[in-house]
């Protein structure tokens, strides 16, 4: 099998929404795909052009290996293909994306130090809208990274984030959808309550919540700014967020990461 450019070990939502954003900026045709369920490789590989093949032919011929494997089973995907890696000559880049695992573990199963990025993306990024934040070892060089981001330009935001830093980070952005999800499906249902119908407080819910991230990023304003300037004095939106903020919100949300945290850091170990 010949030299592709990338390779995807697992297909499931993320590994597969990765797939397609890299397929947008190079092409199906330098992708290779492996995933248990083989019909579910076939159907991503159609969709974008890609070849079927299997872990042990990736790990041969990529450049950049991406292990959409979860923390769980990581040692068992990876333990069985040490050697192909480790005997290979050329240059190759794992890219990794399990929660709480940092790169010194991949050494560790692999028992060798190999060239890794380490990347938390999240379930956005099969719109283009994700963010996705990364930490590379140190022998990844400036235009690797540059060849990266450019890959998968196309799924969002990327951040470059010292390691330390990922795990903290991957629970704002990459928790982050359940938590808004849940809250826009509570505004959606208070919608409900006070008369809409279901697909209308949906609508509601979801475009507000898009328009004020926007806002947020673009304004160059604060969270705190931009909610006083929809407040007027006596107004029914202060009559709300006092709601919010009697109930202990800014709380409840500071506990909810702070589960969330804990629990990468135990996938971790």
């Amino acid at each position: 099998m010949s030299t592709k450019m990338f390779g995807f070990i697992g297909c499931g939502n993320m590994g597969s929404a990765l797939a397609q954003a890299v397929s947008k900026s190079v092409g199906g045709s330098e992708i290779l795909l492996s995933d248990p369920d083989n019909e579910k490789a076939t159907a991503l590989a159609e969709k974008i052009g890609a070849a079927v093949s299997n872990n042990e032919e990736i790990v041969k011929n990529a450049k950049y290996i991406f292990l959409g494997v979860k923390p769980q089973v990581m040692a068992e995907v990876l333990s069985p293909l040490a050697s192909l890696l480790k005997a290979r000559e050329d240059r190759f880049i794992l890219v990794t994306m399990a929660a709480g695992l940092e790169i010194s573990k991949y050494n560790e199963i692999l028992d060798a130090k190999l060239p890794t990025i380490r990347i938390m993306p999240n379930t956005p990024v099969a719109v283009g809208e994700g963010m996705l934040l990364y930490a590379t070892c140190p022998v990844i060089t400036e235009e690797e990274v540059a060849e990266f981001e450019n890959a998968l330009k196309y799924s969002g935001k990327l951040d470059k984030i010292p390691q330390d830093l990922i795990d903290a980070g991957s629970v704002i952005s990459g928790c982050g959808p359940a938590f808004v999800y849940t809250f826009a499906n509570a505004l959606a249902k208070a919608g409900e309550n006070v008369g809409l119908s279901q697909d209308k407080a949906i609508l509601y819910a979801a475009q507000t919540l898009k328009g004020a991230a926007e806002l947020l990023l673009t304004s160059g304003e604060s969270p705190e700014t931009l909610r006083q300037r929809v407040c007027s004095p006596k107004g029914s939106t202060i009559e709300g967020v006092e709601v919010l903020l009697n109930s202990e919100f800014d709380n409840i949300v500071n506990d909810t990461v702070a589960a969330s945290f804990k629990r990468t850091k135990e996938l971790g170990k």
